[in-house]
């Protein structure tokens, strides 16, 4: 396949053909019906408007669930939201998964999407594994709320943010939460390249195959287990020496 082809400039491409009642539903992946995933959404959410209860459950799985882009092997059942909730760790892909699933629980619809993007913050050691700096099918949740789409992102937990001096992405439920272009610093953080479809469920087939093509280093290690490897003292390292 040639997955260069599957970029669009557009950022609400349905790619699997879903409708709006998809977006409710639970998914083999984004399992909204687990009853792990219901039972913290209703904890998190607490009482309110769709706006308020999506913000507490963003804010769940931001600070919540630790970023960690080692330790999620390459296998269907590791992308699954109630196994990402129980481990309490993840990285883009399946912490939007996470917060699609707990926005459906509460009866918010939300999809999952993604974008290639280039991170100049990232640690010598992951782009060594990766082989560059694009993050290809980088994900984000897109929540309804007032009858319109909102990107939200939670994937960087507030505490490694402040390891690498980023600031920690906010979100309002009103305008998009997509990552700032620069750090703390002033130094070049994330550039979009181009985004790749949004879906009712976490489309895994296709980004285990486009990560074989684009990491084949690193998804080979992932397909044999966790990487391992702490991403947070890397970043701390780094940024210390700079």
């Amino acid at each position: 396949m040639n997955f260069d082809s599957l970029t669009s400039p557009r950022d609400d491409l349905v790619r699997d053909g879903a409708d709006f009642a998809s977006y409710l539903a639970p998914a083999p992946l984004i399992d909204s019906d687990h009853p792990a995933i219901v039972a913290h959404a209703r904890q998190v959410a607490g009482q309110g408007g769709d706006r308020e209860r999506a913000l507490r459950l963003y804010y769940a799985v931001r600070d919540g669930l630790r970023y960690d882009p080692y330790s999620t092997v390459m296998a269907r059942e590791a992308y699954k939201a109630s196994t990402t909730l129980a481990s309490g760790h993840g990285y883009c892909i399946n912490k939007a998964g996470v917060m699609a699933a707990l926005c459906r629980a509460e009866g918010i619809a939300a999809r999952v999407g993604y974008a290639d993007v280039r991170n100049h913050m990232t640690t010598r050691r992951l782009s060594d594994w990766m082989g560059g700096d694009v993050f290809y099918y980088h994900g984000y949740t897109d929540v309804w709320l007032d009858g319109r789409w909102v990107k939200a992102t939670p994937a960087f937990n507030r505490e490694l943010t402040e390891k690498f001096g980023l600031k920690p992405l906010e979100w309002d439920a009103v305008g998009d939460s997509i990552y700032h272009p620069f750090d703390l610093s002033g130094r070049r953080h994330m550039e979009y390249l181009a985004y790749r479809g949004v879906f009712a469920d976490i489309p895994f087939e296709e980004i285990r195959d486009a990560f074989r093509h684009y990491y084949p280093r690193m998804t080979a290690e992932q397909e044999r287990g966790a990487v391992g490897g702490d991403f947070g003292a890397e970043g701390a390292a780094e940024t210390a020496g700079r």
